[in-house]
Parts: C-alpha cells; sequence; structure tokens
C-alpha cells in the first residue's frame, strides 16, 4: 500500500498541475488583438523570466502581434554578437511572428553590468522615439490631442527586478516614466499604453517550479481582478509542453550561457512555468 501511494503521487502532481493550467487559463482575463512589446534588458531574458508570457501571449488565435525590445547584448563576456543571435532564435521558438520582431539596442548607455543601474531618462527617451514619435511635437490643444503610441502594451520587470538586477530595475523605472510622459500636459487622457509587471516572489517560491502554479493560482484567486479593456492581474501558467518548448528555447537557442547553474535555474526556477503580470497606475510626471 505504502508502495502504490509513493508510485501514485507524481501523477497525482502531474495531475494537479495541468488542472491549475486549465483553471488560469479559463478564469482570468487574456489580451487580445494588442501590439505589445516585450521589454528586457539582456538575451536570455525573455526564456528565463517571460516564457510563459510570450507562449501565451503569441497564441495565433489571440491575433496579438509580440515584438521584443532589448537594451543590450548582454555584451559583458564579449559575446555580444553571438547573443544577438540567440535571442532572435529563442524569440521565434516562443511564438514570434518574424526575426525583425526582436531589436537588440546597442549603447554604450545600457551596458550589461550587475553594478550599473541605467537611467530612467534615457530609457524613457528610447522608448518614446520607438514608439511615441508623435510625443516630440508641439499640442494644438491640451484637451483635444489624445496621446498616441505604435504599441497597446509594455511588459517588463517589476520594482524587484526578479533577481534585483540594477538593469531589470532600471526598466521598470524607465518604462513608468515612458507612460508618464504619455499623458504629461494631457489632462483627462488615459495612457495609450498599458504597463503590465513582472511580479517577484520570495526565494522559496521562486525556486519551487511548476508546484508554485498552484500557490500563485490561490493567491491570484483571492486578490481583486479587474476585467475590460485593461485586465489585471494577468496570470500565464505553461504545461509540460509549453515547459518544454521554454527549456528547449534556453538550451537550444541560448547555447553560449548554458553553464551548469543555468540548468539549474530552468529545473527549479517557477518563472519557466508560472507568470503572473499586474497593470501598473501610473500618473502624469
Amino acid at each position: 500500500m505504502q508502495w502504490l501511494t509513493v508510485s501514485l503521487l507524481p501523477v497525482v502532481i502531474v495531475a494537479c498541475w495541468l488542472y491549475t493550467v486549465h483553471v488560469a487559463r479559463v478564469k482570468f482575463p487574456k489580451l487580445r488583438n494588442k501590439r505589445i512589446c516585450l521589454l528586457i534588458a539582456h538575451p536570455d531574458d525573455e526564456a528565463m523570466f517571460f516564457a510563459p508570457t510570450v507562449l501565451a501571449l503569441t497564441e495565433p488565435s489571440l491575433g496579438n502581434h509580440v515584438k521584443m525590445l532589448c537594451l543590450s547584448s548582454g555584451n559583458a563576456d564579449g559575446l555580444g554578437e553571438t547573443r544577438k543571435k540567440e535571442l532572435i532564435k529563442s524569440g521565434l521558438a516562443l511564438g514570434l511572428r518574424q526575426e525583425d520582431d526582436v531589436f537588440v539596442v546597442e549603447s554604450p548607455e545600457f551596458q550589461d553590468s550587475m553594478t550599473t543601474t541605467w537611467d530612467k531618462t534615457k530609457i524613457a527617451t528610447l522608448l518614446s522615439s520607438a514608439f511615441a514619435p508623435n510625443l516630440s511635437k508641439p499640442m494644438k490643444n491640451k484637451s483635444i490631442d489624445a496621446p498616441t503610441a505604435t504599441i497597446d502594451v509594455l511588459i517588463t520587470f517589476d520594482s524587484h527586478g526578479i533577481s534585483s538586477h540594477p538593469n531589470h530595475i532600471s526598466l521598470y523605472h524607465g518604462a513608468r516614466h515612458f507612460i508618464a510622459s504619455l499623458i504629461h500636459n494631457r489632462p483627462g487622457w488615459a495612457s495609450p499604453v498599458d504597463l503590465y509587471t513582472l511580479t517577484t516572489v520570495p526565494l522559496v517560491r521562486k525556486y519551487s517550479g511548476f508546484l508554485d502554479s498552484m500557490v500563485s493560482l490561490l493567491v491570484m484567486m483571492v486578490g481583486k481582478k479587474k476585467m475590460g479593456e485593461h485586465p489585471s492581474p494577468l496570470m500565464f501558467l505553461s504545461g509540460p509542453q509549453e515547459y518544454g518548448v521554454a527549456w528547449k528555447a534556453m538550451t537550444s537557442a541560448h547555447v553560449s550561457q548554458m553553464k551548469w547553474f543555468r540548468y539549474g535555474w530552468i529545473s527549479l526556477s517557477r518563472y519557466m512555468t508560472v507568470n503572473d503580470l499586474r497593470l501598473e497606475e501610473v500618473k502624469s510626471k
């Protein structure tokens, strides 16, 4: 009897995982027909942290167009050109439509470093030039001129950056600064871009793998949910098949980064299977 219980335990755990994935897909809102940009700091961020999000949002039936903007080539070890190619390969594996949907910034202002904080104003300026070219034009009438942008949704790290990496945290502050600039001096207008950030969780949950899907679902179910055109929170859970795609995106695309500790991350990290995103409320600066 004891042997039978032990042998059935993995089956029960996987069944619970699959059921949790199903519930999340039914109960939580989806983004449809949106122009979406994933803002990351380094090649491999998209696979190690945001794979469930990218896999979910690129589902063809949703009609979204997802792009990635990476603010460095990850050239700390002199592998910048290699890592840019790896990012494109990974992005396509995760569901992006074409190579041109991946853009990597090469700038001395955004150096890959564990000790460098990037300037939020420079990040916001870059985002404005990329997605809100009309922002620099003078307004004829503050109350009439609605803010415009070429994307509908911007996704990035939260204020803790998941791993406390200063480059990740800089993206959060730069993205908020960008959103604030869109509605600056435009009273009564809402931002044309929704900013969603990936939630940082405590260390134990961070390394609990797919088991955290059940914990995350319970936490999210008891919280308040905002529906409609600007839903929050969003929850993306990957099942075994999607997890396999994310694993392959790391191991087959980001070959230069596959040190022994990377295998530990993709085996144990909840971010390989669980992403919960919250809509940021940003006021005019």
